[in-house]
């Protein structure tokens, strides 16, 4: 098990006179693996903040309407995950007519990973290869040979089809393109977000991460599309079909951003580990 403290400030300066709505997705989610051990919101101005999880993903978002001026929204969690791990050979591919139905969502196409459009490159790069968990590293380590990661290089539009054109991104893009070359190979893939625990720290200050999660056998297996983090330290707060569905922040009325700040910090303590790279596979998902 690791513990990790969490912790974001996002800061908005609202210009409409009419003040502006948001919706969050930045609450650590409660699922059978991570546990919320204690959190805290505080906002700067007395508004209400609506809280409502998603009883399929977890995924727990936050609704609320701000006034004029600046807003402050600081969110600290303190969160215990519980690591299923499985040796990478015993992992296979789950045929569509055995895939549990809350699972097959994530074999469509969807807004940023058109997987239909990628059919013949799937099947021509990928469909030789063992069917399981291999595979699936193979499309990994694929995405990584092809596509180069460099900060502001794509924006709210890039789509998998765009990367595999443009061959640079962030990590989202990265999680895109295997997301999509995924599901064109019949095996259900999804979004999931948190924080990039592990980065370098040339790459940027701590943010969000977006990372993929592969059904494989009975759950959910983590893959770390742009191979920029440590998968043990990920801290899950979104999942969905790709980004549309997980955007840490969306925002209706005139305001202006500044960039977040995020901070993880890992906490020590008898039976506690410390993340690091492990060759099993790792999930944080229950046993479907």
């Amino acid at each position: 098990m690791i513990r990790l403290q969490y912790q974001v400030n996002l800061s908005y300066e609202i210009r409409d006179p009419a003040g502006a709505d948001f919706v969050f997705n930045i609450h650590a989610a409660r699922t059978p693996q991570q546990t919320v051990e204690q959190e805290r919101l505080v906002l700067n101005q007395p508004v209400e903040a609506e809280v409502a999880t998603d009883a399929t993903t977890s995924t727990r978002f936050m609704r609320l309407h701000a006034n004029p001026g600046p807003l402050e929204v600081n969110y600290t969690a303190t969160v215990a995950i519980d690591h299923h791990y499985a040796d990478p050979a015993t992992l296979n591919e789950v045929p569509v007519r055995r895939t549990p139905l809350d699972v097959l969502p994530y074999i469509y196409p969807s807004r940023y990973c058109q997987s239909d459009r990628l059919l013949r490159l799937a099947s021509n790069t990928f469909g030789h290869l063992w069917q399981g968990y291999s595979r699936v590293l193979a499309v990994q380590n694929w995405v990584q040979s092809h596509v180069t990661f460099a900060s502001n290089t794509s924006n709210f539009n890039t789509s998998a089809v765009d990367t595999l054109i443009e061959q640079v991104g962030v990590c989202r893009d990265f999680t895109h393109l295997m997301l999509a070359l995924c599901r064109a190979l019949n095996i259900p893939a999804r979004i999931a977000t948190g924080t990039d625990y592990g980065a370098d720290p040339a790459l940027g200050p701590p943010d969000f991460h977006a990372y993929v999660e592969v059904y494989l056998g009975d759950r959910w297996y983590i893959f770390d599309a742009s191979g920029t983090g440590i998968p043990m330290g990920f801290l899950r707060i979104g999942t969905g079909r790709d980004a549309a569905d997980v955007a840490f922040a969306t925002i209706f009325g005139n305001v202006t951003s500044m960039a977040p700040y995020i901070d993880v910090q890992v906490l020590e303590g008898p039976g506690l580990e410390v993340p690091h790279h492990r060759q099993d596979a790792i999930s944080t998902s229950a046993a479907l």
